[in-house]
C-alpha cells in the first residue's frame, strides 16, 4: 500500500511539473513564426518609426520577422483593441504611446481599460514634444507667437494627430496655461499633419522631436521649444517651454506590450532583448539621433510608467472638458 502510495505522488509530482516545463520550452524556441507588431498610428510617423526600428532589432536578434502592421483610426484605439482582443501567445504586440495614456480619460465609453488589459513588456524610449510653426508664422519666439496669436485671436490654427492624441493635448495645455486662442486642426496621424505644416496650410504643431527633426534642420520647420523640462541634446540651443510659461511640461514615450495573460516566460524574453537593444551603440545613437532618451527597464517599470502617465494627463483632460465618444 505504501509503495503504491510512493509512485501516486511521483506520478503526481511529475504532472505539476508538466506544464512550467512546457511553459519554459515555449519560451525557447520563441518565436516560432512571425510575430505582428500593431502601430496605431500611419507609416512614417513617429510610433511607426520607432517601431520599425525596434521590430527590425528583435527580427535581427531573434531570427524571425516582426511585422509592423498599422491600423489608425480613434487615436490609437482601433490598434489598441485589436491587439488586446488577440490570443495572448506572444504573437501580437502593441506599440504604446503617451496617447494610450491622455485615451484612457478622453474616450469615455471605451470598450477596454488599458491598464488592466495588457501585459507590460518595455518602456523603448522618451521624447521632447517640438513646438514649431511654419516659417511663414511672423513669430521667431514663444512670446512673440504668445503676443501674435493674443492680438490675432483665432487667425492662428494648430495641427495634431487626432482629437484626444498627446499632441492635441499637448496644444491644449499650452492655450489654457498661456491665455491664448489656436483653432485645433486634426489630423488622422501626425504625418499627414507635418506635411500640411510644411506647406503652409497650418501653423503651428506640438509634434514629437522623433519626426521633425529634420524638418527642423533643414529650416522647412522654425522650432521655438521644446516641451520638456530640460534642453534635449538633439537641440541644445532651443530653448524649453518652461522657461516662458512656467510649469509647462509635456513629453511623449514609447513602449511594447501585448496581452494580458501572455505567458511571463515570452514577456521576460522579449523585455531582454528589447532592453539589449537599447543598451547596444548603434541602435542607441539611431534613437538618440531622433531626439529619443531611452527608457530600459523590467515589465513593472514599464506598467508603472503608463499607469503614472494615465493619472497625470487624466487631471489635464478634466480641466480642459475634452471628451470623445
Amino acid at each position: 500500500m505504501a509503495l503504491i502510495r510512493r509512485q501516486f505522488l511521483h506520478l503526481a509530482a511529475g504532472a505539476a511539473f508538466v506544464p512550467v516545463i512546457s511553459r519554459m520550452a515555449g519560451a525557447q524556441t520563441y518565436p516560432s513564426r512571425p510575430v505582428r507588431m500593431i502601430v496605431g498610428f500611419a507609416a512614417g510617423g513617429p510610433t511607426d518609426i520607432v517601431a520599425r526600428l525596434m521590430g527590425q532589432w528583435l527580427s535581427e536578434r531573434l531570427g524571425r520577422q516582426f511585422v509592423i502592421e498599422n491600423r489608425l483610426g480613434a487615436a490609437g484605439n482601433i490598434a489598441t483593441e485589436a491587439a488586446l482582443k488577440a490570443p495572448p501567445d506572444g504573437y501580437t504586440l502593441l506599440q504604446v504611446t503617451s496617447t494610450n495614456a491622455v485615451n484612457a480619460t478622453v474616450y469615455e465609453k471605451s470598450d477596454f481599460n488599458l491598464i488592466r488589459e495588457i501585459a507590460p513588456v518595455a518602456g523603448i524610449i522618451r521624447t521632447p514634444l517640438v513646438m514649431e510653426v511654419n516659417p511663414s508664422v511672423p513669430a521667431k519666439t514663444v512670446p512673440e507667437l504668445i503676443a501674435y496669436t493674443k492680438a490675432n485671436p483665432g487667425k492662428l490654427n494648430f495641427a495634431s494627430g487626432g482629437n484626444g492624441t498627446s499632441l492635441h493635448v499637448a496644444g491644449e495645455l499650452f492655450k489654457m496655461m498661456a491665455g491664448v486662442h489656436l483653432v485645433h486642426v486634426p489630423y488622422r496621424g501626425s504625418a499627414p499633419a507635418l506635411t500640411d505644416m510644411i506647406s503652409g496650410q497650418v501653423h503651428v504643431m506640438f509634434d514629437v522631436l522623433t519626426s521633425s527633426i529634420q524638418h527642423i534642420r533643414s529650416g522647412a520647420l522654425r522650432a521655438l521649444a521644446v516641451t520638456t523640462a530640460m534642453r534635449s541634446d538633439a537641440l541644445p540651443d532651443l530653448p524649453t517651454l518652461a522657461e516662458f510659461v512656467p510649469a509647462y511640461e509635456a513629453s511623449a514615450w514609447y513602449g511594447i506590450a501585448m496581452p494580458r495573460n501572455t505567458p511571463t516566460e515570452i514577456v521576460d524574453k522579449l523585455n531582454k532583448e528589447i532592453n539589449a537593444g537599447l543598451a547596444d551603440p548603434k541602435l542607441r545613437a539611431r534613437l538618440a539621433d531622433l531626439g529619443g532618451t531611452v527608457i530600459p527597464g523590467s515589465p513593472a517599470d514599464f506598467g508603472a510608467l503608463v499607469a503614472q502617465e494615465i493619472e497625470k494627463w487624466a487631471k489635464v483632460v478634466k480641466f480642459s472638458g475634452m471628451k470623445l465618444e
